[in-house]
């Protein structure tokens, strides 16, 4: 029996950010952005937007255009590292709103729950739900990726954000690709990239020196959590590459093969913070797995880096890269990076490149290489099958993209501010954030959501 994604949507946020203007505006080349890293434009939520919106929104597209009956799901788990509540999931929001619009109860017997590990939180939710389909294949499950990637202006990080959202349909024999048992993992607890909760003395914020109650806060601290990370880009990309690695040889071992894994695959999907992130950290594997090795990895540092940026720009990798990756970078160049949803929409974009370019993929196998910081990577693989067109003919995802709205930098800067409190584009045929209380006691921070037609 087959199992793995049978219908699959998405939303992203509807204004953008070119890349270009950013790197006028920080005074960086836009070339080192465009054509370095592969970067286009960036996606930022509005201010009737956030991820329970964008998961809301991916998930009824996946419902109404799949014309899915809700009594056939058995779970909608999600994928997310921006959680809106410390104690409840996006997950119950999410089954309310779908109540909201399809039928009271039509979930009530669905169980919902949110997985957190950096980017790589979708991928342990899928294999968590195939896990569940391969016991109970005549059962039926939903995986939504959500988040938003905000970083601080004028940081390392600022040009890669963006904000959407990804939901698939989980079944046995699936339409668009089923994946093999074989999963491989790499994990290690470092600090390459986090969310943490800070602090500020109280004192800090009041100028007095005595503990008086702040906005009912009677902590001599005051506890602060901001949706930017705490990251070192370099590490972090080092982190990657060693974890990537190790799965990669890993999955080797659960495949009992000496041959070129990455030769049998016709794509490459990676987790992608930006666009060409998987082109630079893929040399390595490309290296030590190659059918007549390049590198052997006994050569010491400073000659075994100089050996892999030589392989990074021969034709021969440049090639590789062109048939392999680049599909799935198309997507993230117009999107910024979307942390669970980045793999997935990889996907998509290669899905939807084929699909535009009239190129019959069936049969095909696609491998994946997640990564999420903290830090954990795995590789698994999958077939895509007969029924792919089909289930992607009307998913129309670059000609979504297309219809994006540009801002302009002052723009971009009162949004991230949060100076900007009115929509820049007037919602329609969406979720949106309707209000959060402030009055009721027990009620503080509770988030409302309507539909808008």
């Amino acid at each position: 029996m087959k199992t793995g994604i049978d219908a699959i949507s998405f939303d992203v946020a509807k204004i953008h950010l070119p890349i270009n203007t950013l790197a006028k505006a920080r005074n960086i080349e836009p070339e080192k952005l465009e054509k370095g890293l592969g970067l286009i434009k960036m996606t930022l939520p509005d201010t009737h937007q956030d991820t329970v919106v964008f998961g809301a929104n991916a998930l009824t597209k996946l419902i109404s255009d799949n014309n899915i009956n809700l009594n056939e799901i058995t779970r909608i788990y999600i994928g997310t590292e921006s959680a809106i509540d410390s104690s409840k999931p996006i997950s119950s929001f999410l089954i309310a709103l779908m109540e909201q619009k399809f039928g009271e109860d039509t979930l009530s017997e669905c169980d919902v729950v949110d997985f957190t590990f950096a980017c790589i939180g979708g991928v342990d939710a899928m294999q968590n739900c195939i896990d569940f389909i391969q016991l109970n294949p005549t059962k039926k499950a939903i995986v939504v990726t959500t988040d938003f990637a905000k970083y601080d202006l004028n940081s390392t990080g600022e040009y890669t954000q963006g904000a959407g959202a990804l939901a698939m349909l989980i079944t046995a024999n699936p339409r668009i690709i089923a994946f093999e048992n074989n999963w491989a993992t790499s994990t290690k607890g470092v600090f390459d990239f986090f969310k943490p909760y800070r602090t500020i003395s109280k004192t800090a914020i009041t100028g007095n020196s005595t503990n008086e109650p702040w906005f009912e806060n009677l902590e001599s601290e005051v506890e602060i959590h901001k949706d930017q990370p705490v990251f070192d880009g370099q590490y972090s990309n080092q982190c990657y590459m060693d974890r990537t690695r190790d799965a990669y040889f890993s999955f080797k071992k659960l495949k009992n093969t000496t041959e070129t894994v990455y030769d049998s695959w016709k794509s490459i999907v990676m987790h992608l913070p930006y666009a060409f992130q998987g082109r630079r950290m893929l040399s390595e594997i490309y290296a030590l797995d190659a059918s007549n090795t390049i590198v052997s990895g006994d050569e010491d540092a400073s000659e075994y880096q100089n050996k892999l940026k030589e392989i990074s720009k021969s034709e021969a990798y440049k090639e590789f890269v062109n048939e392999k990756l680049m599909p799935a970078e198309i997507a993230s160049s117009l999107i910024g990076n979307l942390y669970t949803g980045s793999i997935f929409m990889g996907l998509l974009s290669t899905l939807a490149h084929f699909y535009d370019t009239e190129k019959e993929i069936s049969g095909s196998k696609f491998g994946f290489l997640a990564y999420g910081s903290g830090s954990k990577s795995k590789v698994f693989e999958g077939t895509i099958q007969p029924d792919w067109k089909l289930a992607i003919a009307g998913v129309n995802l670059f000609e979504t993209i297309e219809k994006s709205f540009e801002i302009d930098f002052d723009t971009y800067n009162k949004l991230h501010k949060k100076e900007q409190k009115t929509s820049i584009q007037t919602p329609k045929n969406e979720w949106t954030l309707d209000r959060i209380e402030n009055e009721i006691p027990n009620l503080i921070g509770a988030r409302y959501y309507k539909w808008v037609d």
